[in-house]
């Protein structure tokens, strides 16, 4: 039985007292008395538990405005670009000047059945940030294939320190590939200290 019943059945059935009811379960004697209230306006249906939703949402963000959100990312779909909250907050301010936030923007997204929700994916939370206790103890390295303005192609090699006062050394050298021994040379190169940034020529 609902404590609400209970509490009315205990006041109107077996002519105890509000105050008594109140304390011996923990509740005021205000809500007791609101719940006597709506028995006797409309019996036991009445004491059902309601809703505590706002009837009315003064902030929220009118139909029409949600309504464009929604046209702005069909449109930017058949045409290719990307339809992302900034994207249509980009656009949307354009047009109209109560643009409502991006957080908003993807919440009606949302809302609509435009985003799928990922309710397993990991929070950023929950990552751990490493780094180094000692200079020198752990490096990692990077190799980047570039294209110059020319056609020439471009290695580019960063090797960083992942101890916080950690060196930043960067190089690059030209060619199809970079062999083993220009890599080779070039990272002794940056574990010997500061240097002018390019790496060793190709043999």
């Amino acid at each position: 039985m609902e404590l609400a019943r209970y509490v009315v059945d205990a006041v109107v059935l077996e002519g105890r007292g509000v105050r008594e009811v109140a304390r011996s379960h923990g509740v005021s004697k205000s809500w007791v008395s609101v719940q006597l209230a709506r028995y006797r306006a409309g019996g036991y249906e009445a004491l059902a538990p309601r809703s505590r939703r706002a009837h009315t949402w003064p902030n929220r963000t009118s139909a029409d405005v949600e309504d464009e959100v929604v046209l702005l990312r069909k449109q930017l779909v058949d045409e290719g670009f990307d339809a992302g909250a900034r994207t249509i907050d980009w656009h949307l301010s354009k047009r109209r000047s109560d643009v409502p936030s991006i957080s908003t923007i993807w919440r009606i997204l949302a809302r609509r059945g435009f985003i799928e929700q990922e309710p397993n994916k990991r929070p950023h939370t929950s990552f751990i940030r490493f780094e180094a206790a000692l200079p020198n103890e752990c490096w990692q390295a990077d190799v980047t294939h570039w294209r110059l303005k020319d056609g020439s192609d471009v290695e580019i090699l960063d090797f960083i320190d992942d101890h916080p006062c950690g060196a930043d050394h960067q190089g690059s050298r030209c060619g199809d590939r970079a062999l083993p021994p220009d890599a080779q040379a070039f990272l002794g190169q940056a574990a010997a200290g500061p240097f002018d940034g390019a790496a060793p020529a190709p043999d």
